[in-house]
């Protein structure tokens, strides 16, 4: 059994105060500075973007468009009627984020065979580019 004394007070003893021990004075943590190589917009890998039926089509054109911003290139994809509709909401949503920046976009869809939990299962796949 564990007895917790938080509420008794340290009692002194009769006769001279004791000092309060002082905190020893620590060390100041020197900085570290992490220096991560930027690469080009061509090396980079692009995002697969994987939306669901309650995926919020304002949150995935968000996604879609800072990929497209960095990168160049989005994928997105989806399983699925509900998910393949929010997915469509959020190509056309981003391309009014990204038409701010004055970038236009294209969407190339697809078909795509994925594994779910060991299982083949046929998805659809946006990718999302810059229009050149």
């Amino acid at each position: 059994m564990e007895i917790l004394f938080s509420n008794i007070e340290d009692v002194e003893p009769e006769g001279e105060p004791q000092p309060e021990p002082q905190p020893e004075p620590q060390p100041e943590p020197e900085e570290e500075s992490v220096v991560v190589p930027e690469r080009e917009p061509s090396e980079q890998r692009p995002s697969i973007l994987k939306v669901s039926a309650r995926s919020r089509p304002s949150s995935v054109a968000g996604a879609i468009a800072g990929v497209v911003r960095e990168t160049g290139r989005a994928e997105v994809q989806s399983i699925g009627a509900g998910a393949t509709n929010q997915a469509v909401k959020a190509v056309a949503i981003a391309r009014s984020y990204l038409e701010e920046d004055g970038i236009d976009i294209v969407c190339i869809p697809g078909f795509v065979e994925v594994m779910i939990e060991k299982e083949e299962r046929t998805a659809i796949r946006l990718i999302v580019e810059q229009r050149v």
